[in-house]
């Protein structure tokens, strides 16, 4: 997915790089996939607000998407790649040869005309869906499941690929993570060959606030513009610094780079943490 540049012609023209939707083939998402899609601006069910800088937004219809791909032996022919608001990677629409349709997400170099498949039975080959316990060691896959049938968890935004390690004895498969973390997954969980499309997401930007607000996304504040009574980092004359032993949440927890994973029962699945690089 490449991406342009525009001519400056106003401030927000001169600072956007956004991506050329040139794979984009079909605009219009498929009717019997949709679902409503209700916006809460980041409040629970009292009202309150659990998730900051949420709220507005352009109107968004969900896709149903299928992380199983529960149908082995059936082939699917890519239809369509398709935009998805919802989630930075494409969707690739499939149909199979009974007619019905589902979205997936496109993996990197699929393309309309192609032709996957899933099952024990699939060939090794970018975008089929096969288990873990048939994919040789050193590739690279993405859409990963936890438990078997559950759907794929893992991997699953723009550019994202992890790569098998090794197979246990066990029963179980090792896989490092986008984060360099290695981690133990049984190996009747499912995954897709490649890597998931759209790589060149984490190179654009936005250019102005307002396309910003066109995505849900409101305003964030620095601590350090606050007042004491608003924000640990707050008070002071001029530009202050934080004036405590590390930076704080607006609620006086530590910030940025604070570990608060503690007594997880996957933590004996973690064969090295994504510190230990």
């Amino acid at each position: 997915m490449p991406l342009r540049n525009f001519k400056p012609t106003s401030e927000g023209k001169r600072a956007a790089v956004l991506p050329d939707f040139s794979e984009i083939t079909k605009t219009k998402p498929e009717k019997s996939l949709l679902r409503s899609s209700r916006k809460r601006g980041g409040r629970n069910n009292t009202g309150r607000i659990t998730t900051r800088h949420r709220g507005g937004g352009h109107r968004r219809r969900y896709r149903v998407i299928d992380f199983q791909r529960n149908r082995p032996g059936q082939v699917a022919t890519v239809v369509a790649i398709e935009y998805d608001p919802n989630r930075t990677a494409r969707l690739a629409l499939v149909q199979f040869e009974d007619g019905e349709r589902a979205y997936i997400v496109a993996p990197e170099g699929v393309g309309v005309g192609q032709r996957l498949t899933a099952g024990d039975g699939a060939p090794i080959e970018v975008g089929n869906a096969v288990t873990l316990s048939r994919v040789p060691t050193g590739t690279f896959i993405h859409n990963i499941e936890l438990r078997p049938g559950a759907g794929a968890k893992m991997c699953r935004s723009a550019g994202t690929v992890a790569q098998l390690m090794a197979h246990e004895e066990s029963g179980y498969s090792q896989i490092r993570l986008p984060s360099g973390e290695v981690r133990r997954v049984r190996s009747e969980c499912s995954c897709v060959i490649g890597q998931v499309g759209n790589i060149d997401h984490k190179n654009r930007k936005l250019g102005k606030a307002g396309r910003a607000r066109h995505m849900g996304l409101r305003p964030e504040v620095r601590g350090s513009a606050m007042s004491p009574r608003d924000h640990p980092h707050g008070g002071g004359e001029g530009r202050s610094g934080i004036g405590m032993p590390g930076p704080k949440t607006p609620w006086g927890k530590p910030a940025l780079g604070h570990r608060t994973r503690n007594n997880k029962s996957t933590d004996k699945y973690i064969v090295r943490r994504r510190y230990d690089k």
